[in-house]
C-alpha cells in the first residue's frame, strides 16, 4: 500500500512555487491508480515524490507501513529498486542494445552476467520482443522502445511501477498495445501501477481509480467510471467537456473505439 500523507512540495527560485499542497492519497496493492490534471498541475511532481526523485518539503510517503521520506544511501537505493519507472521519452541508452538496456538495473546491484542476461531474455519474451535483443533503440519504433523501457522497469521484480505519460508520444494503435501490456503485467504479476496521463481516454480504460489534481491540490478521487460518469468537481467536468465526453463514454468516435480494445 502507498499512503501519501499531507505531502507538500515547494520549489524556490526567487519566488516560492507550491507544486503540491497537502496531498493525501491511498493506493492499494494491485491497483492501477491514475493521476490526471492539466499541464503544470503537479502530476509528475507527485509521482516523482513516491520514489523520492523529488523529496517532499513536508508530509510523508508511507509504503507498506514504512515512512520512506527520510531514507538515504543504501535504504534509498533499496526503495528505488522496488519501484520501476517508465517515461514519455523512453529514456533508453542509445549506445546499448536492447538486451543490455534491460540488464542495466541488474548491473547496478552486481548480479552475475548469466543471471542478468537470462532475466532480460525472460522479460523480452513477456513484452513480445524476443527477436530484437541485439537491436539498438534507434532501430526500433516508439512502441517497441516503450516495451524495452517496460522490460527494464521490471528487471528488479518491482512491487510498484510509476508510469509518467507513458503513452503520450505514441499513436492510438500503439497506445492500445501498450495499455494491454500494462494491464497484463498488473494482473499477472500483481504490480501496483501509478499512471500519470493527460489522456482521459487512457485513464478511463486502464485505471481502477483516479485522482484529479489542480494547482497542486487533489480536487476529486474515486472509482474511475464513477468519477467520469458523475464528476463532482468543476475541474473534472471541464476536463471531460474539453476531452469530448460523448466520444469518451459512448461507443462512438474512432479514438474511443480503438481504446475500447484495450479492455
Amino acid at each position: 500500500m502507498i499512503e501519501i500523507v499531507n505531502v507538500t512540495k515547494t520549489f524556490e527560485s526567487g519566488v516560492e512555487h507550491h507544486a503540491l499542497c497537502e496531498v493525501n492519497l491511498t493506493i492499494n496493492d494491485g491497483e492501477i491508480y491514475g493521476i490526471i490534471g492539466a499541464s503544470g498541475a503537479g502530476k509528475s511532481t507527485l509521482v516523482r515524490c513516491i520514489n523520492l526523485l523529488e523529496r517532499p518539503t513536508s508530509g510523508q510517503i508511507i509504503i507498506d507501513g514504512v515512512d520512506v521520506t527520510c531514507l538515504q544511501g543504501r535504504g534509498l537505493l533499496e526503495l528505488r529498486s522496488k519501484i520501476g519507472m517508465i517515461f514519455q521519452d523512453f529514456s533508453l541508452f542509445q549506445q546499448r542494445d536492447v538486451l543490455h538496456n534491460i540488464t542495466f538495473p541488474l548491473e547496478l546491484r552486481r548480479d552475475k552476467k548469466e543471471h542478468r542476461e537470462a532475466r532480460a531474455r525472460e522479460l523480452l519474451q513477456i513484452v513480445g520482443l524476443s527477436d530484437r535483443e541485439k537491436s539498438y533503440p534507434s532501430q526500433l519504433s516508439g512502441g517497441q522502445q516503450q516495451r524495452v523501457a517496460i522490460a527494464r522497469a521490471l528487471a528488479n521484480n518491482p512491487k510498484i511501477m510509476l508510469c509518467d505519460e507513458a503513452t503520450s508520444a505514441l499513436d492510438t494503435r500503439t497506445t492500445v498495445s501498450i495499455l494491454k501490456l500494462l494491464k497484463r503485467i498488473n494482473k499477472e504479476f500483481g504490480v501496483t501501477m501509478v499512471v500519470i496521463t493527460h489522456s482521459l481516454a487512457v485513464a478511463h480504460k486502464i485505471c481502477d481509480k483516479i485522482a484529479v489534481i489542480d494547482e497542486g491540490r487533489i480536487v476529486e478521487t474515486g472509482n474511475t467510471k464513477e468519477v467520469f460518469g458523475n464528476p463532482q468537481s468543476p475541474l473534472t467536468r471541464e476536463l471531460l467537456e474539453n476531452d469530448s465526453l460523448t466520444a469518451l463514454l459512448n461507443d462512438n468516435g474512432s479514438n474511443h473505439s480503438a481504446l475500447q480494445e484495450a479492455n
